[in-house]
């Protein structure tokens, strides 16, 4: 059976934490695929704190864009995160949003298109005000595409608000 499962919410609102206890109860050894480019010191720092966080019961796999290429038939997939991927291509593509939405599309309608527990984590970034920076207006819109798209096809939709998962869908 194929399940899809969105976890949303601002930035440092829980939502990895969850996505890996949701991803933990349905799967003794689950997949943790990473998606994002390290791109400095601090960065770099964030992510080896998110890998030293869990243990050797999951398997890491990075991948920055394809992972439609991947194949977890059978397994419970956590994918962190939606953002991050979606940015590799925006920023890969000139910063195309309907290029970047599409593309990503693509890619998450092949991964799940497997019988497998997927687990997506992305951030809502539209909450705030207009962003200042025509980039980043774009890859607001970007986003809130892409979420939209996944959220549609999702079985269940959570947000998280401090720390607290509150169900949408």
């Amino acid at each position: 059976m194929k399940r899809i499962i969105l976890i949303t919410g601002g930035q440092r609102s829980g939502k990895s934490r969850y996505a890996e206890t949701l991803a933990l109860q349905s799967a003794a050894n689950p997949v943790y695929v990473a998606t994002a480019r390290i791109f400095d010191d601090e960065f770099r720092e964030r992510v080896r704190l998110h890998q030293e966080r869990r243990g050797p019961e999951w398997t890491n796999v990075e991948e920055e864009k394809y992972l439609g290429r991947l194949d977890f038939t059978g397994r419970t997939v956590l994918v962190d995160c939606v953002t991050l991927w979606s940015t590799n291509f925006f920023f890969d593509l000139g910063e195309a949003v309907d290029a970047a939405a599409e593309a990503v599309e693509r890619e998450f309608d092949a991964l799940t298109s497997r019988e497998a527990t997927y687990i997506f984590v992305t951030n809502e970034i539209g909450l705030g005000g207009v962003a200042e920076h025509a980039t980043q207006r774009r890859f607001t819109d970007l986003q809130g595409m892409v979420n939209q798209y996944i959220a549609a096809r999702a079985d269940r939709v959570i947000l998280m608000v401090c720390g607290l998962p509150v169900t949408v869908k």
